[in-house]
């Protein structure tokens, strides 16, 4: 099983300079021998929230080996040519440690921030990621679009990494899932997707047509995630400050069809969770990979955690991963 650690990118008045403690993360995460490690991205937070790509470049210069990826870009709000080129110039300098994912954005405030509209962020979406896969790989793109046009555009530096970096795709719905299959090479799964829920999902998912030069049809697991001795103890290191994330998604999902989701019972989180002791948590992760799960990404620090805390549920999870590689 592969694990991507969730990194949290919310400022507040008490942050560190320069990401200190996203770097302190990410390198021990490095150690422990987690695969990934994955950004989000999220606008008008009044707080503060670090924005996704520059904060992906301080982590490739402060880390040597783990794969850096984004869950998720919000694809239809970007110029695809730009997009391309800055994605790619990371892999260079991350010497081929990529993996762009992506989602369609759910937040129509987001959307105006940018001069779009919601309503046409599919046609963006599927727009943005051809021409970011054709740039990636060909010489030369030409194209007439619906929002964009090129005439033998190309990259260079194009990817280090080859054919190119892989691009992952978040979404719930059926139409999300052959999206992501015709045009992509991964689905992420939202946190709160059930397990009950997953293993007929991932089976629609794969059962869809793949698209030409894809690179196959991962399945990462997105997952609230503290291991800690005992399952008491991680559920006090996790439960307060996940209840004011929670609280703050079931605002911002105030239009969407998944919002009652977040004010569930903690039962019912720590039923679709990878929360607990090292043998429970090994335990959970052995129950998403049977159920065709790749890897699962784990994300262990809500906002207000104390650095301390995280950390130790990064060390935790290392155990786990020693006793799944043993």
């Amino acid at each position: 099983m592969r694990l991507g650690l969730y990194v949290n990118l919310y400022a507040d008045k008490a942050d560190r300079p320069m990401l200190a403690d996203a770097v302190e993360q990410a390198r021990l995460a490095e150690q422990a021998g987690f695969d990934w490690v994955v950004l989000g991205e999220r606008h008008l937070h009044r707080p503060g929230y670090h924005e996704a790509l520059t904060s992906l470049t301080w982590l490739a210069a402060h880390t040597e080996r783990i794969g850096l990826a984004t869950a998720g870009l919000i694809a239809p709000v970007y110029q695809p040519v730009w997009l391309a080129e800055t994605l790619a110039h990371i892999d260079v300098l991350s010497g081929g440690r990529l993996t762009a994912g992506f989602v369609l954005g759910y937040r129509p405030e987001e959307f105006t921030l940018y001069g779009t509209q919601p309503k046409e962020k599919v046609a963006r979406f599927e727009e943005c990621v051809e021409l970011v896969t054709r740039l990636w790989t060909e010489e030369s793109v030409s194209y007439e679009g619906r929002f964009t046009t090129l005439r033998d555009a190309f990259l260079s530096p194009r990817p280090a990494q080859r054919p190119r970096p892989r691009i992952w795709n978040g979404g719930r719905v059926p139409a999300a899932l052959e999206r992501t299959a015709r045009m992509c090479d991964g689905w992420t799964t939202s946190f709160n997707e059930t397990d009950a829920e997953l293993p007929e999902k991932i089976a629609a998912y794969r059962s869809y047509d793949r698209g030409p030069g894809t690179l196959g049809a991962e399945v990462l697991v997105c997952r609230e995630g503290y291991c800690a001795p005992t399952a008491q103890q991680a559920r006090a290191a996790l439960e307060d400050p996940l209840r004011g994330l929670y609280d703050a998604y079931g605002d911002w999902k105030r239009t969407s069809t998944d919002a009652a989701r977040y004010a569930q019972q903690w039962d019912d989180i720590a039923a679709r969770s990878v929360i607990g002791s090292p043998e429970q948590c090994a335990d959970a992760l052995g129950r998403y990979a049977a159920m065709g799960a790749d890897g699962v990404i784990l994300r262990v620090q809500p906002p207000g955690m104390p650095q301390a805390d995280a950390l130790r549920a990064i060390e935790g999870f290392g155990e786990v991963l020693g006793r799944l590689g043993s």
